[in-house]
């Protein structure tokens, strides 16, 4: 069990070392394909219908950060084939640290497409409809908080340490998102899609004020205005003073597929959202693009549970330099963490709702053809996600052969990172479109070795994600940017 969670938490900072929401998009923005449309609902697919079948149009995994890599979880030990990980005696902590910010962020995204179907209306208009499951989530870690749990609690004893940049929420929740876009003038073209949001659960912190003194006797005291609201089938049960005693999964919503199911499509937390979008031809070789995405709300009703902490507290199991140094075993401290968690917060009797907004992003792109199928493009990617704000810049090389070929071959600047190679190829053959998209191509590699056997792994990785799909395609109406065609391929 002490391996198994070791394991666990070794790979889940492994796969936060990866990621770029929406890096996937930046790769397939000039290419032809369907699901370019998502990243701005002006553009128009070339063909005149698509579908994307469920599970099969472009699954995306990500997990985005701005202070990790593989490299700082794995280092080479004293022979080749060795590979230490950050809870190794002889792992350099100090190392790993110099990576860390004031504010660490890590941003776990899914999205699952369930369906996507568009289709043309007449000569300048476009119809679409997607229905995807998203999983999105924004962690902000401060800084010496990594200090605190990998040095102990010399450096700061007798101190006060600030942690109200503390933050973060995680919510599953189903898009249904209608869009229509049209040509207004021969170059203007202008794209919405109006969104509606079923919530399925959700989890949102509210920091008002967070900090952690360090006695002489290295003991830990905590001063809290701390607000957890939590939407999800979880049985919370407290003490008579309010205390929570147990938080426990609800099994009797999966006690059958059909409950299971009733709970997933349940309409009780809605929100509303909205994109908007732009294309505008500057001159037949030049275009540029703007859209906004993803500005929205989700209100959560459903399974609500408030946790509150407004008090001050004496808190233990924080010190993970215990497990390195050998004295201690995960578990053993991952225990005194539960137990110190429990008696800080309270089980509030209001179960009042709450609302969370969507992460929205800005996207601006320019592209210039020298001939019909091949040009060259920037595209700048902004995500606003509270507080925070990320960007992105991509420069890429593109080819589109009417619906037959298109590929681009990108160089993106992402998350403190400037060597992300990536690359995307869509074919059609008959009536299907086959296409994958990665934001970077892995050159180095390590491996770790787990038991008797070996996993590789890439060596600088801080940004990757990996989208592959199939779309459904019927007709061929090529890019037609003055309404006439410059390619055409049968």
């Amino acid at each position: 069990m002490i391996r198994q969670t070791r394991f666990l938490l070794i790979i889940l900072l492994a796969a936060s070392s990866m990621g770029a929401s929406a890096q996937s998009r930046q790769v397939s923005y000039f290419m032809n394909i369907p699901q370019n449309h998502l990243a701005n609902p002006a553009f128009k697919p070339s063909n005149s219908v698509y579908i994307g079948l469920p599970g099969m149009s472009g699954i995306s995994i990500s997990i985005n950060n701005n202070f990790l890599k593989f490299s700082n979880i794995f280092m080479k030990g004293q022979t080749n084939d060795s590979v230490l990980t950050f809870l190794h005696p002889d792992f350099n902590v100090d190392d790993f640290l110099s990576t860390t910010r004031d504010k660490n962020s890590i941003e776990p995204q899914l999205s699952v497409p369930v369906l996507s179907v568009g289709f043309a209306a007449g000569k300048d208009g476009y119809f679409s409809l997607d229905i995807i499951d998203r999983v999105d989530g924004n962690i902000v870690l401060p800084g010496d908080l990594f200090v605190l749990a990998l040095k102990g609690n010399e450096g700061f004893a007798g101190s006060k340490i600030d942690l109200s940049s503390l933050r973060g929420d995680m919510k599953y929740y189903r898009e249904a998102g209608f869009g229509y876009s049209r040509k207004i003038t021969s170059r203007l073209r202008l794209g919405i899609k109006g969104k509606v949001l079923f919530g399925v659960a959700a989890a949102s912190i509210k920091n008002n004020a967070l900090s952690v003194t360090v006695k002489d006797d290295y003991s830990h005291i905590i001063d809290a205005d701390f607000r957890v609201n939590i939407a999800a089938p979880l049985k919370v049960t407290k003490e008579a003073n309010g205390d929570i005693k147990s938080i426990e999964f609800d099994d009797s919503v999966t006690d059958s597929p059909g409950k299971a199911i009733k709970y997933a499509l349940g309409t009780e937390n809605l929100g509303l959202g909205i994109d908007i979008g732009a294309t505008y031809d500057v001159s037949d070789r030049f275009k540029v693009s703007a859209a906004l995405t993803d500005v929205g709300y989700i209100k959560w009703k459903r399974d609500v549970n408030n946790l509150v902490s407004s008090n001050q507290f004496v808190f233990s199991g924080l010190d993970l330099s215990k497990v390195i140094g050998g004295t201690k075993t995960f578990d053993e401290v991952g225990k005194e963490m539960q137990d110190s968690l429990k008696n800080a917060f309270k089980l509030s009797d209001t179960n009042e709702p709450f609302t969370t907004g969507l992460p929205f992003g800005l996207t601006v792109g320019g592209s210039y053809n020298f001939t019909p199928s091949l040009s060259v493009g920037m595209l700048s990617y902004t995500r606003f996600i509270g507080k925070q704000v990320k960007e992105a810049l991509t420069l890429s090389a593109n080819a589109n052969i009417g619906t037959s070929f298109s590929a681009s071959l990108s160089y993106t600047a992402v998350n403190n990172s400037y060597d992300n190679i990536g690359a995307g190829l869509a074919l059609r053959t008959g009536f299907f479109q086959f296409f994958i998209l990665t934001d970077m191509i892995p050159f180095s590699w390590n491996k770790i070795v787990i038991d008797n056997g070996t996993i590789p792994l890439p060596v600088s990785f801080n940004t990757i994600n990996l989208r592959l799909g199939m779309n459904l395609v019927f007709g061929n109406r090529v890019n037609e940017e003055h309404d006439k065609p410059i390619v055409t391929v049968e």
